[in-house]
């Protein structure tokens, strides 16, 4: 078995494992069953100097050599092991390796207390006054005594403590331990084999400043689905060879939210520490537990897919709960939980590249046995679709490889209409983890406000009852959507196809159960289905396009609308089209808190049964009313009312029953005579602007 980590992939190993012990206490005993376990254990390469060294060699440079070529180290301590120099110096060479090459080293208390060899107590002692006492120099007796110290601080065995001292069960553990950490450098994927990953490990790797002395805690933030935890697993891989005691805790998201989760968790931590099951009464004591014992130990943890701060402060809860040159790593989809917790440093997740995408892809959906025809134009197609997420194009490749052509493009068309629910179920989790309102935002953005400008979205989403700037605030920290430098709001077309998705629900087909629609092929097909039919499903509505009548007839069935937004056309050679839109919508939803109509609103005022008591923002354009509404309403809620191009407005509302509106624009209304003077009693308004009116025309006010 030959296996290598990233870190190891430019050195070649001769050894699986190298044996260090003090031959006349364990050669013919515990070392000797031990090589034999190792041996017959899928075929661990093991290194024993009596039965692998070669006739002839100098035993110390032979053995030296052996130590570099070999992954693992496993060093059994007995009592008289401190007694022989040439164990000591091999020891000493041993953890220089483990510093310098990532060797891993396992150590063995054979009839010996740990804490002896630590502080090197009682037979240790009696062995350094005898190397102090044949002028063994200062130095190379300090570092004997501090490869001792490092050594024995590495988690191992003491086998008269396992399974009541029988020796064959204590063995039958360091063999599975070696196996396994074998098996998992075995699984790490190079550079080589996992596209796009190098950079990425070498920045991360910056941040963790690895061989400094500080505790650091690192965060990997970014969407589901981007290469988080495949990030920390091929970091892991690379660098725990370096550390005393290392634990990669997987699905803590899921895993905390099963009974007793996060004291389950803490007991894996500590069990992984020290080799043997540790039991945790309560989360209150495992938290004392993990700082108590790990914090004297150097340390490598990773938390993978945490969603909560609580999850934190009961695995990892400070820096002091670790050792010196300990680190922590965290991945999640909420930035938030990092910056709560104090971590060091946010490292956001990048996705691939167009060329790094196009090799991930390659990997899982060609099939070079039997390649596609026109593999690189249709996956192209996939490919643009994904921009560069990790996970679907995985899903996707393995999904495609083996079908021919026109299965390729059946299955392109219908990701048009339907996504893949293995990708959309991944990226959910992010929402499934907002709260009832920031959930409402999120698909009103998906849905309406994709890439317009933030100013405009907050004033339309705070009308709308929703609380915008913290709200967004939550929707960037759980990676779901990202504000540019030039203010415009933005998210991956996948999670804004997953926002979609949701909103369809369980029809997918019938626009008329949604809470949103936001299609005008859509919304043109409910005219005729739906003329009559009161509909108390849809909240929210944008459309555009050049049917007025039957979308007025549509509109005026809405009876639970809280957004209404509407661009409407003027059809090319439309003889009289004025003249067609006297009668406006003969109902108006009294939920209404936003109203954008744009184009040719008709003549008719805004029906008397409109009770708008929640409306806040009403904007019009090219209106064709002579007023907006008979008499005085009493729009309490009314902060922003904006008419532009209004041509045929002859007079403004009566302004007394807008006790709160704070904004006030008329432009291009020419035909105006009557300003109400109600609008000058008004002191809540920070803004009055009236352009391009005829003030000849006006009445004295």
């Amino acid at each position: 078995m030959t296996a290598s980590s990233s870190s190891l992939s430019s050195k070649t190993w001769k050894n699986d494992v190298f044996l260090s012990f003090r031959g006349e206490d364990t050669r013919k005993t515990f070392v000797d069953h031990l090589y034999y376990a190792l041996e017959q254990h899928g075929g661990i390469r093991t290194y024993k100097d009596n039965v692998t060294l070669p006739r002839g060699d100098s035993i110390g440079p032979s053995l030296m050599n052996s130590i570099q070529e070999s992954q693992i180290a496993v060093v059994i301590f007995s009592e008289s092991y401190a007694d022989s120099s040439w164990c000591l110096q091999e020891l000493e060479h041993i953890m220089k390796c483990r510093h310098e090459r990532g060797q891993i080293v396992l150590p063995v208390f054979y009839n010996v207390d740990p804490s002896d060899v630590r502080k090197q107590k009682r037979k240790y002692e009696e062995a350094f006054s005898k190397h102090e006492s044949l002028e063994n120099s200062y130095q190379k007796i300090e570092s004997w005594r501090k490869a001792l110290f490092d050594a024995s601080n590495i988690a191992g065995w003491e086998p008269r403590l396992v399974a009541n001292g029988h020796e064959a069960e204590c063995i039958k553990e360091i063999v599975r331990a070696v196996f396994d950490k074998l098996t998992s450098l075995d699984s790490v994927v190079h550079d080589e084999n996992l596209v796009g990953m190098g950079t990425r490990l070498q920045d991360l790797k910056s941040h963790l400043r690895i061989g400094s002395g500080d505790v650091r805690m690192v965060g990997i933030w970014g969407v589901g689905g981007g290469g988080k935890t495949t990030l920390a697993t091929s970091l892991y891989m690379e660098i725990s060879a370096k550390f005393d005691t290392c634990c990669f805790v997987a699905n803590i998201r899921e895993e905390s939210s099963q009974h007793n989760g996060l004291k389950n968790i803490q007991e894996k931590i500590l069990s992984s520490a020290f080799d043997k099951k540790q039991i945790v009464p309560s989360v209150d004591i495992g938290k004392h537990m993990i700082k108590q014992m790990l914090c004297r130990r150097n340390v490598l943890i990773v938390l993978d897919d945490v969603n909560d701060q609580e999850q934190l402060e009961a695995l990892a809860g400070s820096h002091d709960w670790f050792g010196h040159g300990s680190r922590v790593v965290i991945t999640t989809r909420d930035e938030h939980v990092l910056i709560s917790h104090g971590v060091d440093v946010v490292s956001p997740i990048n996705l691939l590249s167009l060329n790094e995408a196009i090799q991930l892809f390659r990997r899982y959906a060609y099939h070079k046995n039997n390649p596609v025809e026109d593999y690189d134009k249709l996956s192209l197609h996939v490919i643009n679709y994904v921009k560069g997420l990790p996970l679907a194009l995985k899903i996707l490749g393995s999904f495609l490889n083996g079908k021919n052509k026109n299965e390729w493009i059946s299955a392109l068309d219908k990701l048009e209409c339907i996504p893949n629910r293995k990708v959309t179920d991944q990226l959910k989790i992010s929402y499934d983890g907002l709260d009832r309102e920031d959930k409402m935002l999120f698909l009103d953005l998906a849905c309406f406000f994709r890439r317009r400008h933030q100013s405009v979205v907050k004033e339309t989403l705070d009308a709308c009852g929703f609380h915008s700037s913290i709200g967004m605030k939550v929707l960037i920290q759980k990676a779901l959507i990202i504000i540019y430098s030039n203010g415009k709001i933005d998210m991956h077309d996948l999670v804004q196809e997953m926002g979609h998705d949701i909103v369809r629900g369980e029809h997918p087909n019938n626009p008329e159960k949604h809470s949103r629609v936001w299609k005008s092929n859509e919304i043109e097909r409910m005219f005729s289905r739906n003329a009559k039919t009161e509909n108390d499903k849809i909240e929210a509505i944008r459309y555009c396009g050049r049917s007025s009548i039957g979308f007025i007839k549509l509109v005026s069935n809405m009876k639970k609308l809280r957004f209404l937004s509407v661009t409407l056309h003027k059809g090319r050679n439309v003889e009289g089209v004025e003249s067609s839109y006297d009668e406006g919508p003969a109902f108006l939803s009294n939920e209404l808190k936003y109203i954008k109509w744009t184009g040719w609103y008709p003549a008719s005022p805004f029906p008397e049964s409109f009770k708008a008591t929640e409306l806040v923002v009403l904007y019009l354009d090219n209106s064709l009313q002579k007023e907006l509404w008979k008499g005085c309403k009493h729009l309490p809620c009314l902060k922003v009312l904006e008419v532009f191009y209004a041509r045929h407005l002859v007079r403004t509302p009566d302004f007394g029953g807008l006790p709160c509106l704070q904004k006030f624009t008329l432009h291009g209304c020419d035909s105006l005579i009557d300003i109400d003077p109600s609008l000058g009693n008004h002191s809540r308004l920070a803004s009055i602007a009236i352009h391009y009116v005829s003030s000849r025309r006006l009445k004295q006010t």
